[in-house]
């Protein structure tokens, strides 16, 4: 890799993927600061952040934590979830050269480049278990963890590649890819199947897998999605995502269905709703996603996406 390590980085988002970051990058010894509601700020400059990780290890670190981002910064990194953003970003009041969503979905990206400009904006994807038992609590369920990077035309590359020699610094496996929609469509077709059927079914991947009928609804789900990301310029193979859901950990759940367990809203407008919005532009059908994005809403007790019912 080229380019300059970045030096000053912030976390928008104290949750399980926000608060794993920006404990990770500060148990490096990376200059960071995560960017938190009040009563959670104050929590973590009292007590630290707790985070119990299977690849990580466990440990407590101590990031500056604060209410509002006052102070520019060089990268940040925006991991609300994607209900919480707008409100989010009222509390960054600073210059940040480079910005990097690791939120669920597609339409988070419009409402950053709104907000900060689609030149400042990449592509990013995490892909980790990892969950907030409470505020200043993070926990790694499993090992598995990698960022994937990218913008359009190559233009902020070299931003990027400092800030992915700083997290591999912190031990979290990052690449630079070429292409936005590879980025996105690549995590959004494995986790759309896994959402689904673990939250229409309340299972973790193993059962589902194990359950020839259900094992129809997760390849569905995978292939109905695969002909969506290819109509949106991505190369993404149902093998290749197949092959990644048979090789996981039987015990694998989704963020979706631990937050359904919490009695939160569930991401069924981000996650299945940006697969079904996409297909309709492209004149596609998606029976499976469709059909499990109804059980999904009818077990949260909320209303689905539009696109689910059309």
């Amino acid at each position: 890799m080229t380019g300059k390590t970045l030096q000053r980085v912030a976390v928008l988002g104290p949750g399980g993927v926000g608060g794993f970051v920006a404990g990770a990058l500060a148990r490096a010894g990376a200059p960071v600061t995560l960017v938190a509601r009040e009563e959670t700020a104050a929590l973590i400059q009292e007590r630290g952040l707790r985070v119990e990780s299977r690849r990580l290890g466990d440990f407590t670190t101590r990031p500056a934590a604060v209410h509002a981002l006052e102070d520019a910064v060089d990268a940040l990194i925006v991991a609300t979830k994607a209900g919480a953003l707008t409100e989010a970003l009222t509390r960054i009041r600073a210059e940040a050269k480079l910005v990097i969503p690791l939120l669920n979905g597609l339409d988070h990206m419009e409402t950053l480049h709104a907000h900060f400009g689609a030149e400042r904006v990449a592509a990013g994807t995490i892909r980790i278990e990892a969950d907030r038992p409470g505020p200043g609590e993070i926990v790694q369920t499993s090992p598995f963890l990698r960022i994937d990077l990218a913008s359009d035309g190559g233009r902020l590359r070299p931003q990027l590649e400092g800030v992915a020699r700083t997290l591999e610094q912190a031990g979290i496996p990052t690449q630079v890819l070429d292409s936005e929609a590879q980025v996105l469509w690549g995590k959004l077709v494995r986790l759309n199947a896994l959402a689904c059927t673990t939250s229409a079914y309340d299972l973790p991947l193993g059962p589902i897998r194990d359950t020839p009928e259900l094992r129809d609804e997760l390849e569905g789900a995978v292939r109905e999605a695969v002909a969506v990301a290819h109509a949106e310029g991505a190369s993404v193979e149902a093998s290749n995502v197949l092959g990644e859901l048979r090789d996981a950990h039987a015990e694998l759940g989704s963020s979706m269905n631990r937050d359904l367990a919490a009695g939160r809203a569930p991401e069924l407008d981000q996650i299945p709703g940006a697969v079904l919005r996409a297909a309709r532009r492209h004149g596609l059908e998606c029976p499976t996603i469709a059909r499990l994005t109804l059980q999904v809403a009818s077990r949260a007790g909320v209303e689905p996406p539009a696109a689910a019912r059309a």
